[in-house]
């Protein structure tokens, strides 16, 4: 028996090694009739502990579990001869078996849950992606136009400079602050291309880590889903400022203000450029004449988020004006732009990072940086998009049919917006005011819904929608407007 000891010993000694190098955050025990320590042993699965064990013949054996720490798992073993010594491995262990499930995506989430739904009355109004009034995914005939040219020039697919396309830098730069504003001939703004909005963002925030330490970001309650995400994950703080009134379904502007005068000298100002997501309410412009006086006083800076530039309103210069009107002030901003919603390029990853700097000297300090932040993250950015944006403005005939479209895009949406608007007043009998529904703009409307009631949307109207009650009018068509009404007063009304 004494000889079995120390055979174990010796194969326990070498197998502990050998697991320790592939699980070094686990103990691993394997079960038996008696322990040499601490419980140590082999249980196998179909013979008793005996002389064919160890040797030779027994390979290949399989045992019935092992315990990592104190979680029991299903364990296979394939054993290896070493000399005299036959060495048990494990087969079918982790060590990745710490890391937990991912709560689903609370936006990209609804539509996962959409398409197994087998009701023929469901609408998704969770994801903001342009919809035809059959609720058909839509390519613009100026993207289809514009891919064609590039077909004919046999346009290659080499690598980009970090920094991007220069066609696209210098068309998004003008887009945003209009293509005769002074600080671009002054060479002022540092743009590269970035990953869309969220990729743009991402890369002020490490900018922000980086060079401001300590300074924090100021975020709209309620925002974007992902703004949070982003700055959590760059390490960069954060507070909210006050923005939506839920007794006025409005702007809380005294709220807001007051916030951003209480937060910290030197702080980052996240400000939705237009369309503000998810409430739809945006500032008047004397309100961003105000917000843009409190910035200066506090010496904050502000940055913008611009995802719908053309989209909200129809007009690209009509969208750029709080942009604009803070440039014209002199002062140094950020601006995120992304081609997602006003060209339809979801999938292409087409935005922007500009910064806008007191001197063309700083501009150039900025956008190494800014180069240096992207190469380790994504190292150069997708050309196909960038190309698309850079042909659609370089082109005026492409550029007028682009307006047109966006036009055509943003007046669906509108129309839409009365229609639920008039079935929302003609059906709610209780003299509740909708008229908020019409002061919102854009493609998303804040209905004022709880999660309850939110949940009773999808659970009983298969209407799927955030759980904070934003709908996406994108995704709704004419025709579903009653359907939608009944749906949100039922909501409204009976659940609380």
């Amino acid at each position: 028996m004494m000889r079995y000891k120390r055979l174990l010993f010796a194969t326990y000694s070498r197998l502990h090694r050998l697991l320790h190098l592939h699980n070094q955050n686990h103990t691993l025990t394997l079960r038996t009739n008696f322990n040499l320590k601490d419980g140590f042993g082999f249980t196998p699965v179909d013979r008793s502990f005996g002389n064919t064990f160890f040797p030779r013949q027994a390979q290949g054996c399989l045992f019935k579990s092992a315990f990592f720490g104190n979680k029991k798992q299903p364990l296979s073993m394939e054993t290896q001869s070493h000399g005299r010594v036959t060495m048990a491995v494990a087969t079918n262990t982790s060590r990745f078996d710490n890391i937990t499930m991912a709560p689903p995506d609370p936006i990209l989430g609804v539509s996962e849950a959409f398409k197994a739904d087998t009701s023929e009355m469901k609408l998704n109004l969770g994801v903001g992606a342009y919809r035809t009034e059959e609720l058909k995914p839509y390519v613009l005939k100026v993207v289809k136009k514009a891919e064609n040219l590039m077909l004919e020039r046999g346009e290659n697919k080499e690598y980009l400079p970090i920094e991007g396309l220069a066609a696209f830098n210098k068309a998004t730069a003008e887009l945003l602050f209009g293509a005769d504003n002074p600080i671009l001939h002054q060479q002022r703004v540092a743009t590269i291309q970035g990953l869309s909005g969220t990729g743009s963002l991402r890369v002020a925030a490490a900018l922000i880590e980086r060079y401001f330490p300590g300074a924090q970001v100021l975020i709209s309650s309620p925002t974007w889903g992902n703004h949070k995400n982003i700055f959590n994950d760059a390490r960069v703080p954060w507070s909210e400022y006050r923005y939506y009134d839920p007794k006025t379904v409005g702007l809380d502007y005294e709220g807001m203000i007051a916030d951003i005068k209480a937060a910290p000298e030197g702080s980052f100002v996240l400000l939705h450029g237009c369309a503000h997501n998810p409430t739809g309410i945006d500032p008047t412009l004397e309100q961003w004449e105000k917000i843009a006086d409190v910035i200066q006083e506090k010496n904050h800076i502000p940055f913008f988020d611009v995802a719908y530039q053309g989209f909200a309103s129809g007009s690209l210069d009509e969208d750029a004006s709080s942009v604009r009107l803070f440039a014209a002030r002199g002062m140094e901003l950020l601006v995120a732009q992304s081609y997602s919603k006003n060209l339809g390029l979801y999938a292409e990853r087409v935005g922007a990072i500009n910064v806008l700097c007191s001197s063309a000297d700083a501009a150039v300090r900025v956008k190494s940086q800014l180069k240096r932040i992207a190469r380790p993250m994504y190292s150069n950015p997708p050309v196909h998009g960038a190309r698309i944006v850079a042909n659609v403005v370089g082109n005026p005939d492409f550029f007028n049919e682009w307006k047109e479209e966006m036009e055509m895009m943003a007046g669906r949406i509108k129309s839409v917006r009365q229609k639920l608007y008039d079935n929302l007043s003609a059906k709610d009998k209780s003299g509740k005011d909708w008229s908020f529904v019409l002061k919102q703009i854009g493609m998303f409307s804040f209905t004022g819904l709880n999660k309850a009631q939110s949940d009773n949307m999808t659970d009983k109207w298969h209407v799927y929608m955030t759980k904070d009650g934003r709908i996406s009018l994108a995704g709704l068509s004419a025709a579903k407007c009653e359907y939608l009404a009944d749906a949100i007063i039922d909501s409204y009304h009976n659940v609380s």
